[in-house]
């Protein structure tokens, strides 16, 4: 696509006046590439040819559909590089939209719990794979889907978008496909994991062709003329007077409407949701405005949209992409998850839920996955690739942050998915060697967090400038790909109101049911990484609190007799069932009920009340995470200040044993212990105490913290 700065979005407008645009050269900027092959594959009958088109209603939109939201999440392609990967982007979009669709039209025996769950694809796969189209270069949709239907693509939590693609060095291995990284063996092909077909791949031409297969089937990726109104569209319906009809851009629609007496459609882009309308465009319907009523392609999601389970055997060239750079701490000791600090303190500014109401009337029940039907969580991530990094501090809080504002949104368009990157970047809590998740909040309530299009996450430590916030990027005449990036100046960020911690299971619940998703801390284990699914339990004697989830809600297993909590991870969702968990509750639980964290957003992008701007330096990086010059986490974790205390604690004990034994070298062990405890003081006693309990806490961990990550 013809992408240059796009238009910024302001926080709490739904348009915004557009920045200076780069002047773009000839060469650069198409990402759609037509294909010559049109052929299709389809088996079933044509929507257009059993549905009278006249009878559809004025109005019909997939973002809005009975009051349930069926299109994922707005992306960005032009991050963090400029990729002409528009056409891999719509496909996999309208894709996405598809299987939530027939899924719910078809849920079968399947909990409803996965009948509600979306997915968000993987269009790097289609870059990294489909050698018919070129990468970042440019492709075509229908060439797109015809891959899918012969190869399948998983999501997006089996490889990240990186805005590169086969024409710029990719392979296409397993580990292309899907991948998993550790740090103790580097990134390495994920052996099971699902992939989502499509049965039939088409194309329509035309208002009615395309109204029909939208009503029916779900959204369509079409193509467009990129014309410089189109580049600064900011909001409205957007009617193009330049007759351009020389398609270039591909994306998806999910819908119509009318306003005024004009008609228009309603297109996703693919500019991040700082363009347009939360990037999103009405464009004026009927008249083939710039190209959009040519030939749009889709794919019909197989099997009803149910997912195909893969499994591959390990190849010899796939085992080990490359060493991680950042592995000392973390496989030592499985993860820097600090203990939850707030620097400035807890701020609680209303009514704690367990104080207004009465625990015990709560339902056995509870989870935000599927209240009355409806899906209130946000997308599922993977903090370990494109490589190992350990964020889950920003990861679990950022999960249970967007899930609030859903909840406070109705779970309606758009989905709203706040970006992990921008903590680790700004160091808002930590860096990829762990981190505090209490400074999360902190950092929200100050300063804001955007959502994922204006910072892709790449797994690794940043510095916090200009660009660390919110960017995007265009082809300049230098570079198509990776071209340049300038940094956005207006776009939404959403602050946190007030945060504290919880712990215990009642109030948890209090505090799930009434305001949404909690983080929590917990003993991730090796047991525990291997966790495939079932209610987890497993007894730790003294856990060590390494590892950040979020708990999005609870329930009871009448067969075993059993309460568990249902909690989220960011491993993927090929880890657990389809990335969450169930572990038990009260007990054996790896300390998930101690260490817990909330905050309350704002989902209107409005600034908290008493907001002031922040004292000078980046107190919350300086007073919690402490770095050498390599960057590591290093003292006052749980481990690591138990190490230490041990440490200390003996040698002071060896030291005043050496000097009363070199001071009075015949002199009994009895008489010497009560010539020191004649000269101690108490503190002396305490810490000898402190030392016993450090021993007895370490002995009692028995896991092997070299294969444990946070």
């Amino acid at each position: 696509m013809r992408a240059s700065l796009i238009v910024a979005l302001a926080a709490a407008t739904a348009s915004a006046s557009p920045l200076s645009l780069p002047e773009l050269t000839s060469s650069g900027g198409y990402g759609y590439v037509r294909s010559p092959d049109r052929s299709v594959s389809l088996t079933s009958p044509r929507p257009h040819d059993y549905i009278d088109v006249s009878k559809l209603p004025k109005n019909f939109d997939w973002r809005n559909v009975n009051g349930t939201r069926y299109v994922s999440i707005s992306r960005n392609q032009h991050i963090p590089h400029y990729c002409g990967s528009c056409w891999s982007f719509a496909a996999t979009s309208a894709l996405a939209d598809r299987i939530l669709i027939f899924k719910e039209r078809n849920p079968g025996n399947k909990p409803s719990v996965e009948v509600h769950r979306g997915v968000v694809l993987s269009p790097q796969v289609i870059l990294n794979c489909d050698k018919k189209d070129n990468g970042c270069h440019g492709g075509d949709q229908l060439e797109a889907y015809r891959y899918i239907k012969e190869h399948g693509v998983p999501e997006e939590g089996c490889q990240r978008y990186a805005a590169t693609g086969h024409d710029t060095g990719n392979t296409c291995t397993d580990m292309d496909v899907c991948e998993n990284c550790l740090p103790s063996k580097g990134c390495f092909p994920q052996k099971s994991y699902d992939k989502y077909y499509v049965s039939e791949v088409g194309t329509t031409l035309g208002e009615q062709q395309m109204m029909a297969e939208i009503y029916a089937r779900g959204p369509i990726a079409c193509s467009v003329a990129v014309t410089d109104g189109f580049l600064k569209y900011s909001g409205g319906i957007f009617d193009d007077k330049t007759n351009a009809t020389d398609v270039d851009h591909a994306i998806s629609i999910v819908g119509w409407g009318e306003e005024n007496g004009v008609p228009f459609w309603v297109l996703r882009n693919s500019w991040g949701s700082f363009w347009g309308e939360s990037g999103w465009m009405r464009l004026v319907r009927g008249v083939n405005n710039v190209g959009v009523e040519g030939e749009c392609a889709f794919g019909v999601p197989r099997d009803d949209g149910w997912p195909t389970p893969t499994k591959i055997e390990e190849k010899e060239e796939d085992k080990v992409k490359e060493p991680q750079e950042e592995t000392s701490v973390e496989s030592t000791l499985g993860g820097c998850r600090q203990k939850l600090h707030f620097a400035g303190g807890e701020r609680v500014i209303s009514p704690l839920p367990h104080e207004t109401m009465d625990v015990t009337d709560l339902p056995k029940s509870w989870d935000w996955r599927d209240v009355n039907g409806k899906n209130y969580v946000t997308w599922d991530k993977n903090q370990h690739i494109p490589k190992y990094c350990g964020s889950c501090w920003a990861q679990g809080t950022t999960s249970a942050l967007s899930d609030r504002i859903s909840i406070l949104r109705n779970a309606s368009w758009p989905e709203i998915a706040l970006s992990p990157q921008v903590l680790i970047n700004c160091h808002a809590g930590g860096t990829c060697n762990g981190g505090n998740p209490g400074l999360v909040y902190e950092y929200a309530h100050r300063h804001g967090i955007p959502d994922q299009t204006c910072q892709a996450y790449q797994a690794k430590n940043l510095q916090c400038d200009q660009f660390a916030i919110c960017e995007t990027c265009w082809p300049s005449k230098e570079s198509f790909t990776p071209g340049v990036c300038e940094p956005i100046k207006k776009f939404a960020k959403y602050y946190v109101s007030e945060y504290g911690s919880v712990s215990g299971a009642e109030r948890m619940k209090a505090e799930i049911y009434k305001r949404g998703p909690i983080g929590c801390g917990v003993h991730a284990t090796s047991k525990f990484e291997s966790y495939t699914g079932g209610i987890y339990s497993e007894h730790v004697m003294f856990p060590l609190i390494n590892h950040e989830i979020s708990v999005a809600g609870w329930g009871y297993d009448e067969e075993t007799d059993t309460e568990y909590w249902i909690g989220r991870n960011s491993w993927g969702t090929y880890w657990g069932e389809n990335g969450w968990f169930r572990i038990q509750m009260h007990h054996n639980n790896l300390g998930i009920e101690q260490d817990c964290d909330w905050g309350v957003p704002l989902p209107d992008g409005s600034k908290p009340n008493d907001f002031v701007v922040d004292y000078q330096g980046n107190e919350a990086e300086t007073m919690v995470v402490l770095h050498s010059s390599d960057d590591q986490c290093h003292l006052f974790t749980d481990v690591f200040g138990r190490l230490l205390q041990l440490l200390l604690g003996c040698i002071a004990i060896f030291l005043l044993y050496i000097k009363r034994k070199l001071e009075f070298p015949i002199r009994p062990i009895k008489v010497w212990a009560m010539d020191v405890s004649k000269q101690s003081l108490g503190a002396f006693y305490i810490h000898c105490i402190s030392v016993i309990l450090s021993i007895v806490m370490i002995a009692a961990s028995t896991e092997n913290y070299d294969e444990v990550r946070k």
